[in-house]
């Protein structure tokens, strides 16, 4: 399997907070990071109805547009009431015609909930999936969870997307009132990034 052994990596991302999330937890491993973005790649359509489908596309988009490795990811919130919605389609309950608002799918994610009168907890998960894609085609894939409930009302400014309504097993905050280094512990994405690393960087942190 091959092992990443370069000083840079592409995140295949236009997501300023992933893109730092990232950066964060590959900084032990001397490694920075670049994104999709700031080589102005296009943004390629995830058609796929899985999390590694459109993990997927684009990393090997990334990758042989640039001609490197590429890192990227496909993450959301499944909700166990709403029989695991979003889920897939996370990122598309926050478009509007001028972006994305996530406070406006957050309510709606909760108006959902009350109009069925879910359960307390409302349980539920986010999850991310990773893939590291090689100019040659291959990849490799890495799957992260963090269980938890929805909350109401919003908590915290931190984080990005559903943070402030996501609040981890264990925990009395929500990720959008931790830290990023707090976050960075226990994430779904934190997750899946501990076995990338045991993948391709074991043995090498600083």
């Amino acid at each position: 399997m091959p092992r990443f052994s370069g000083q840079e990596l592409l995140i295949a991302t236009h997501n300023a907070g992933k893109l730092a999330e990232f950066a964060r937890l590959l900084e032990p491993y001397g490694v920075s990071v670049i994104s999709a973005a700031s080589l102005n790649l296009p943004e390629p359509e995830e058609t796929e109805d899985s999390f590694v489908g459109n993990a997927r596309i684009k990393a090997h988009a990334a990758a042989q547009a640039a001609n490197m490795p590429a890192l990227s990811d496909d993450s959301g919130i499944e909700v166990d009431a709403l029989n695991g919605m979003p889920g897939v389609y996370t990122a598309d309950w926050a478009e509007t015609p001028d972006g994305r608002d996530f406070p406006m799918a957050m309510t709606r994610t909760w108006q959902e909930l009350e109009a069925i009168d879910a359960p307390y907890p409302r349980t539920a998960r986010f999850r991310c999936t990773l893939v590291l894609a090689w100019p040659d085609g291959s990849d490799q894939v890495y799957d992260g969870r963090i269980e938890g409930q929805v909350v109401w009302p919003m908590r915290g400014a931190e984080g990005h997307g559903y943070d402030p309504i996501f609040q981890p097993d264990g925990h009395d905050l929500t990720l959008g009132e931790m830290s990023p280094d707090e976050k960075n512990r226990i994430s779904h994405r934190a997750d899946a990034m501990a076995k990338f690393v045991a993948d391709c960087f074991a043995g090498e942190s600083a």
